[in-house]
């Protein structure tokens, strides 16, 4: 009886040990699983650092309120991509407003944008342009993330191609436009056909865009 007694407090024993060695590996993955889940959740960032660009892009070139009489973005010269996002702001400081929504036109994405002033062996290729924290709302969504790193990768090769730093270009008009047509030729638009703003209710309509004969009615 007493070795039969042992033989089964023995086994008890290894049986809870190996109890408390799985409950330690299933902690152990829990708490892998959740940092994963974690790092997955915030491997995002709304807003982020952006260049000193030749150019910012402004509330005045896309904003519907802060263009009166306009029907369209700012047609900018030095285009190499299009982006259509409402202007949609998260205020930090403000419990009472988590959102601030904005009209905004379809717009483009310009060159200078994507320059910086005193760097030249740098090319920004997301969210990062050259925009204010107001512009920086429509334009740091991934649709023109990903247009904007298009065109950030047409613009390094054609660099390296021509060994030439970037401003130089958008600074050579002739450059430039061999420049917008590699883009056109790669499949990404550079221009928006006519359109009216994005409408309050969603992100993805459009308002009627006005027509000289809706301007005479």
């Amino acid at each position: 009886m007493g070795a039969s007694h042992c033989s089964a407090r023995l086994m008890c024993i290894c049986r809870c040990r190996q109890g408390r060695g799985s409950m330690r590996r299933w902690r152990k993955d829990r708490r892998e699983s959740f940092r994963e889940r974690i790092a997955c959740r915030n491997g995002g960032f709304r807003e982020g650092r952006r260049i000193v660009a030749e150019f910012t892009v402004l509330e005045q070139h896309v904003g519907v309120s802060a263009r009166p009489g306009a029907h369209a973005a700012e047609r900018f010269h030095d285009s190499v991509g299009i982006g259509a996002y409402r202007i949609d702001l998260h205020p930090p400081t403000s419990r009472a407003r988590d959102t601030v929504d904005i009209d905004s036109f379809p717009f483009e994405i310009p060159l200078g944008a994507l320059i910086p002033v005193r760097t030249d062996n740098l090319i920004p290729a997301c969210k990062n342009i050259g925009t204010t924290r107001i512009t920086s709302g429509a334009y740091r969504v991934h649709p023109v993330e990903w247009t904007i790193g298009e065109a950030a990768g047409a613009l390094a090769a054609t660099c390296s191609r021509l060994n030439l730093p970037p401003r130089a270009i958008r600074a050579d008009a002739r450059r430039l436009e061999d420049f917008q047509q590699l883009m056109m030729d790669l499949g990404a638009p550079i221009r928006w056909p006519v359109f009216g703003a994005l409408t309050p209710s969603t992100r993805r309509g459009y308002r009627p865009p006005v027509t000289d004969h809706a301007t005479a009615g």
